[in-house]
């Protein structure tokens, strides 16, 4: 898999397929300036070649990835949306409302604060 419509239509729930398709397209037209990638069999979104956040789905719910460093700074808030909080990402269930803000806010925060990182992860 190459793309993220390649990695959209292996997503067999149409449920599913279409909330992630929402958040792809959402984060597209607010952050035209991304680049997408696949890594690890996972649609990435990068900034000068640094990781910004990623997203995937699963049976019932889609996983965040923004890096531990933004889970972090915004765990009260992804608490506060009832997201399933874990080490390394969080997860929107299947019947959760996709909170645009709070992923916004995420991105932003990471582009500010890895616009000087020369690496694709945090170090």
């Amino acid at each position: 898999m190459d793309t993220f419509d390649e990695y959209l239509k292996a997503i067999d729930d149409e449920e599913m397929r279409q909330k992630i398709s929402d958040i792809y397209q959402h984060v597209e037209k607010e952050f035209p300036d991304l680049g997408k990638r696949i890594a690890w069999s996972q649609p990435m979104y990068t900034d000068h070649d640094t990781f910004i956040i990623a997203f995937s789905a699963a049976r019932n719910h889609i996983s965040v990835a923004p890096e531990k460093a933004a889970l972090r700074k915004f765990k009260e808030e992804i608490e506060g949306a009832e997201y399933e909080l874990l080490k390394e990402t969080f997860k929107i269930k299947r019947k959760q409302p996709v909170n645009y803000d709070l992923l916004d806010e995420m991105i932003r925060y990471n582009i500010e604060d890895k616009k000087d990182c020369t690496t694709f992860w945090r170090k």
